[in-house]
């Protein structure tokens, strides 16, 4: 099946962006998402419904909560821990890191595009995202990717297009697409509104800055 993709869906303004590109491309696209735990899920998750269904993509959402626990003291999942404010490189994100999210959602996504025969899976990993995530590094999607190769009969491959964009380039691509930000979620923390402070509302706020494009992100 020909420019067909299982895309990892967070509901974040780069995978929403990366779903309409690889729409516009003409790809036959499924979308996936995960609830393994993470305190924004609730708005995540509704936020990448809301995008597959304005382009009309069937869209599953798995549930790894029963694994959450082995998670230890991730920010993002525990709920004794804090997330951390400041920038998004400042050495207490780490703190946000979710051992082998990656590597766990890829294989999954991987799994259902090897059921429907899809040529690949596709992740909005950027350039900006390696410098807290191993999980976002080129190094990693290129071993994925070969692994995919060996895990089936029939092969999948990693898509990842935008792993040498910054986060403005990503912003830019999305606005020309006609992408609706608002319907996008960043905040780690995960409450009525963006907390504007933590570090992927930092980094959101200056990727629209950088980018010339208005945010109407509507912040505490």
């Amino acid at each position: 099946m020909s420019n067909s993709a299982i895309i990892v869906l967070s509901g974040g303004m780069d995978s929403c962006t990366l779903a309409l590109q690889l729409a516009a491309k003409g790809y036959q696209l499924k979308a996936i998402s995960f609830n393994y735990g993470q305190k924004h899920a609730a708005k995540e998750l509704h936020c990448a419904s809301k995008q597959a269904a304005k382009i009309e993509i069937e869209h599953r959402i798995v549930d790894l909560t029963a694994i959450t626990q082995l998670f230890g003291s991730s920010a993002l999942t525990d709920s004794k821990s804090e997330i951390p404010s400041g920038h998004y490189t400042a050495q207490s994100m780490k703190a946000t890191v979710v051992p082998n999210r990656n590597m766990i959602m890829l294989s999954v996504a991987a799994a259902w595009a090897m059921t429907l025969k899809y040529d690949f899976v596709a992740y909005a990993a950027h350039a900006g995202d390696r410098t807290i995530y191993p999980d976002c590094r080129p190094e990693f999607a290129d071993a994925v990717s070969a692994a995919l190769q060996l895990a089936d009969w029939h092969k999948v491959e990693l898509l990842r297009p935008f792993v040498a964009l910054s986060k403005s380039e990503i912003c830019k691509i999305g606005a020309n697409l006609g992408l609706n930000f608002r319907e996008t979620w960043s905040c780690y923390r995960g409450a009525d509104k963006h907390c504007g402070t933590c570090g992927t509302c930092v980094e959101r706020k200056e990727a629209f800055e950088l980018a010339g494009v208005a945010d109407p992100t509507d912040y505490e």
